[in-house]
């Protein structure tokens, strides 16, 4: 109902608008100075309305936030833009943005030498705003964005609708802003990975936008490869390399160098452990023998509990089981941080180090930063990661089939072959194990002659890589590369 004043006359409905907010700024990387102007605030998202075949208006039906930088002056034909967003579902950008590609980013310490709170922000300077303008995209009920009073929050919250509206808000800034003929990428993380896969194709399809690159940085493409699900042994050998790299950071592999346990275990992981698997009770009792002395030297388990779990480890068991015997737990997101429990009898743990180790200084970086340093004004709570959201996100595309885009990357990549692609993987990443991203690589139906459009680079540290000072500077270079090649063809 209509609020009404005094006189009881109604007052119009007040729509929702854009709350851009721009600021100026400058970086001098490698004796470079940067003129930057930083856009920050929520975009309206409106969809067409018609009743009976009648059209009736855009009716508003969800404000996105974003975080823009454009450089000062630079030609919009050649300066290449970059969209960028986090995975989850569920989580909001801060990640990328304050982790490894912004102008600023958050001091968080790594293993054994954590920053205490309350923490802080310094000059990136190997921001990749050097060698391309960045937009920074939290999905709705991520961040700050949020469905419009009147839609459901829910509604956004699904495969295909998360697309759509992620993919109209980079229609609408790029037209806009007049970036059309632009170099266009997308920057995706873990789930952000499946998102920008999935883009490629439906921007291709539904606007017209064809893409210069995408770099997927601890990357799922086909869900299969690392769901524990009953029938599906695929992922028990594609995360078993994952489990050897940790183990080995851990000293359980002595003074072996890291490529040499990789080697071992990624051919066992392609031939004989799959086999294994697949022969069940028909594998003879030296063959087992076999396998669970192999699989029990590769983890860093014991030969006793991988006969326990009939040779099947599953990966939060392991990040629980594997330095029990330390009173310790590993992480998921990254296995080389470790944590405590209060019961040391659980089979699986009740919280990732990982997670734990860094969550803080993100998200006090990321709210000084915005209120402060860009004078974004919300009083919302920025989520930084929504476990309603995740818990709540809807494959109803994919009913009664596995969730995949690696047909959809293809897809893209057969249509654009100029398309190119950036692969980034952490050895000790357990959340998106490396061996599972080069099989779904391995499996993309494309002609031979555009695998030379993939590029694979690997870092020892995990999900975010970036944590890890030596990772985050090779990573920042790698991807200044890609996109630099990319552009100049």
């Amino acid at each position: 109902m209509a609020s009404t004043d005094s006189d009881n006359e109604p007052k119009p409905a007040v729509e929702p608008t854009d709350d851009l907010v721009s600021t100026a700024h400058s970086l001098t990387v490698r004796r470079r100075k940067l003129n930057y102007t930083a856009t920050t605030g929520r975009v309206v998202l409106r969809k067409e309305v018609t009743t009976e075949g009648k059209f009736e208006g855009h009716q508003p039906k969800a404000e996105v936030f974003l975080t823009a930088y454009t450089l000062d002056g630079a030609d919009p034909a050649r300066r290449p833009v970059t969209f960028a967003f986090n995975g989850g579902p569920g989580s909001a950008s801060v990640w990328l943005h304050l982790g490894l590609f912004g102008p600023r980013r958050v001091v968080t310490g790594d293993v054994g030498d954590l920053a205490a709170p309350p923490y802080g922000l310094v000059d990136n300077t190997e921001t990749l705003l050097a060698h391309s303008d960045l937009v920074f995209i939290d999905p709705v009920s991520t961040g700050y964005s949020r469905a419009v009073k009147g839609e459901k929050a829910g509604d956004y919250h699904g495969f295909q609708a998360d697309l759509e509206s992620v993919g109209e808000l980079i229609r609408l800034w790029t037209t806009r802003n007049g970036r059309w003929i632009s170099p266009k990428f997308l920057a995706g993380e873990s789930y952000g990975t499946t998102r920008a896969a999935g883009l490629a194709h439906h921007l291709q399809t539904r606007h017209g936008m064809y893409l210069n690159g995408l770099v997927l940085i601890s990357s799922v493409l086909d869900f299969a490869t690392m769901d524990f699900t009953a029938g599906n042994d695929a992922p028990y050998a594609l995360f078993l390399p994952t489990y050897a790299a940790i183990a080995h950071y851990h000293g359980l592999h002595g003074d072996r160098p890291l490529r040499e346990v990789l080697d071992e275990a990624e051919a066992f992981a392609t031939r004989d452990y799959p086999y294994a698997l697949a022969q069940g009770s028909r594998l003879s009792t030296e063959e087992r023998t076999a396998a669970v002395r192999t699989l029990a030297g590769l983890t860093g388990l014991t030969e006793d509990y991988v006969e326990r779990v009939n040779l099947r480890v599953e990966h939060v068991r392991f990040f629980t089981e594997l330095l029990r015997h330390r009173k310790q737990t590993v992480g998921r997101l990254d296995g080389r941080f470790t944590g405590w429990e209060a019961d040391y009898g659980r089979e699986r743990f009740s919280d990732d180090p990982t997670a734990s180790a860094i969550m803080g200084a993100y998200t006090a970086g990321i709210n000084h930063y915005l209120h402060t340093e860009l004078a974004y004004p919300n009083d919302l709570p920025y989520e930084v990661l929504s476990l309603e959201v995740n818990r709540s996100w809807s494959f109803k595309e994919f009913e009664n089939a596995h969730v995949t885009v690696a047909d959809k990357l293809a897809a893209a990549m057969r249509a654009n072959p100029h398309l190119r692609v950036h692969v980034a993987s952490g050895y000790t990443d357990g959340a998106t194990p490396y061996f599972a991203t080069e099989h779904s690589l391995a499996q993309l139906n494309i002609p031979a002659s555009l695998r030379a459009n993939i590029e694979v680079s690997y870092y020892e540290a995990g999900h975010m890589m970036y944590v890890h000072e030596p990772s985050r500077l090779r990573q920042s270079k790698d991807i200044a590369a890609f996109i630099g090649k990319t552009v100049s063809g």
